[in-house]
């Protein structure tokens, strides 16, 4: 649990931080003590803090924030602690939340200590401090048994010096218009709970208890579904990469099956080539043998063949000469026939034109002759004839 007590000066926010802290066992972290104490060791940010509060100014809140986040990171501060007396204002409740989630973590708890005036008043004037182990009274109405010293440890009980009327007065005013808006920023953070700070210590620490666990049970609760969203993601994650493992591995095994199958294939592929190469080979030895055989042969022919090619032109040259002379003997019967029937046209010429001279000429008037039997049986016997 990290929680926050809020409270004007004089609510009891520090006594019920002191008892919270003993329940739960977790630190009280008390700026106001811090920054005593870091002013004692002399460390870095102490000596920054001393300088501003000689001068009688407010320590910067880098400073304020520097000593609580060295004080959350040890590792009693793990667990939650108690902050009390921070945020004073609502920047520095703006920087907390900033310093917690730069850690990633996050406030549960912001609880208002609500006490009026008057009382608050008395309380202050009243108070005692314990200088040795921060024990507080009141000589009012929770006093020591030994005026001026601590029941628990036998220190030397202090009256702050600022423990008046008028600077109570002065410090109320302050806390209501630097504080109050520190109210409503964690009231807006759904963060805010209130419980009466009037009456007796036990009854007031007994309704805080009452608050604090009802958040502590939604702080688990949501602790629990955080868990178990968690979970969730990390099975899904766990089941995504054995997924992916199982598909590496399928496609491991797959690529070397395809390996050894390309290796195979490229062997078989090399075997068929060679056997092509020597075949190829084997093919063109024997095609030389078989041209170089038949280049032999050929040498063997040749001389015949040259010898009958010679025959075969002489007598191509002596039927030449056949066709020659038998062509002229044609050309010459051709120009005999040609004359014979230039010669026999000039004769039939001749006669046609006899004929046609006798015929000019007027033949004697004959008296018909009777055609008798005997005379067309004459005729006929010379058509015969």
């Amino acid at each position: 649990m990290r929680i926050v007590l809020l409270g004007a000066p004089g609510s009891g926010k520090g006594t019920q931080a002191k008892l919270l802290a003993e329940k739960f066992k977790l630190p009280q972290i008390s700026t106001g003590d811090m920054l005593r104490e870091a002013v004692a060791e002399a460390t870095p940010l102490g000596r920054q803090a001393k300088v501003a509060m000689e001068a009688g100014q407010l320590v910067s809140d880098e400073v304020v924030l520097g000593i609580i986040h060295e004080r959350i990171a040890r590792p009693d501060a793990r667990s939650g602690f108690i902050l009390d007396g921070f945020p004073r204002n609502l920047q520095q409740a703006e920087a907390l939340d900033q310093l917690l989630g730069g850690l990633g973590l996050s406030l549960n708890l912001a609880l208002l200590v609500a006490v009026d005036v008057d009382a608050l008043i008395q309380r202050l004037v009243g108070r005692r401090t314990c200088l040795n182990c921060g024990q507080m009274y009141n000589v009012f109405y929770a006093p020591p048994h030994m005026d001026g010293r601590c029941d628990e440890c036998g220190g030397r009980l202090r009256h702050r010096s600022d423990d008046n009327e008028e600077t109570i007065g002065n410090r109320l005013r302050v806390y209501e218009t630097q504080t109050l808006p520190v109210l409503d920023y964690y009231k807006e953070h759904e963060k805010l709970r209130t419980v009466q700070g009037v009456g007796e210590i036990a009854d007031i620490f007994s309704a805080i208890m009452r608050i604090v666990e009802s958040v502590r049970a939604s702080v688990k609760k949501e602790a629990r579904r955080s868990d178990a969203i968690r979970a969730a993601i990390a099975k899904h994650s766990a089941t995504h990469k054995k997924a992916e493992k199982k598909t590496a591995a399928k496609k491991k095994a797959g690529g070397a099956a395809a390996g050894k199958k390309a290796a195979a294939k490229k062997a078989a592929g090399k075997t068929v080539k060679k056997a092509a190469v020597k075949k190829a080979a084997a093919s063109k030895v024997k095609a030389k043998a078989v041209k170089k055989k038949t280049a032999k042969k050929s040498a063997v022919k040749k001389k015949p063949a040259v010898k009958k090619a010679a025959g075969g032109k002489k007598k191509a040259v002596v039927k030449k000469k056949a066709a020659v002379k038998k062509k002229t003997v044609g050309k010459k019967k051709t120009v005999s026939k040609k004359k014979a029937v230039v010669k026999k046209k000039t004769v039939s010429k001749k006669k046609t034109v006899s004929k046609k001279k006798a015929a000019g000429k007027k033949a004697p008037a004959r008296k018909p002759v009777r055609k008798t039997a005997a005379t067309k049986k004459k005729k006929s016997t010379a058509r015969k004839r």
